[in-house]
């Protein structure tokens, strides 16, 4: 038994590591990608209708509008308190890993940080690594997060009859996300399905 965990050390510890790097270098790959060869707005399909690369960006502030305006002030507050939160991620992270905690668990928090971390970097680099390309002016912290990924499951009107919304136009999953996004969804997801065996 002693024989077998000294063989999973390794392993156990660089494939977290390799999750974590290799998710952040793919988000930062396809934004820089998109961010230099589409126009802000333009979309180009890949699966016909259903699923689109859309660029568009936003300031990253969940509920910062309604928390602070939308000013300069709240999105520097909120960055921080994502470095903040990230750092005890790495921290908890570590930890786990140390702990021998099960492979599972130790991927969903890498995929998680690395998507964390993902977005972190376009608020805090974007505003000075592409000021010439930004339609917005921005310095360090100020920068926007870059989205892509648009796939609508369907799009069309509403039948008549329907109460309050007949007739509107509805699409249903209309979120635009990227890869990172991507990261820390599969890693929630990955931690609810196996919390039983994660936390015992």
């Amino acid at each position: 038994m002693e024989a077998n965990a000294e063989q999973r050390t390794p392993w156990a510890f660089w494939l977290p590591i390799a999750v974590l790097i290799l998710g952040i270098v793919l988000d930062q790959i396809i934004k820089v990608w998109v961010k230099t060869h589409f126009l802000y707005g333009e979309s180009r399909p890949i699966f016909g209708d259903w699923f689109k690369l859309y660029f568009i960006e936003n300031n990253g502030m969940a509920f910062g509008k309604e928390l602070f305006g939308g000013s300069r002030f709240g999105k520097y507050i909120l960055t921080f308190f994502r470095m903040g939160v990230s750092v005890f991620g790495f921290w908890f992270l570590w930890t786990q890993m140390k702990k021998r905690a099960p492979q599972g668990l130790l991927i969903a928090i890498a995929l998680i940080m690395a998507g964390a971390v993902g977005n972190i970097i376009d608020s805090i680099f974007y505003g000075v690594i592409f000021k010439g390309h930004n339609a917005y002016s921005g310095s360090w912290f100020e920068g926007q997060v870059v989205d892509m990924f648009y796939a609508p499951m369907w799009e069309g009107h509403l039948p008549a009859w329907l109460p309050l919304w007949g007739g509107d136009f509805f699409v249903f999953f209309s979120p635009i996300w990227n890869f990172a996004d991507a990261c820390i969804t599969v890693g929630v997801a990955l931690m609810i399905l196996g919390q039983r065996r994660f936390f015992g």
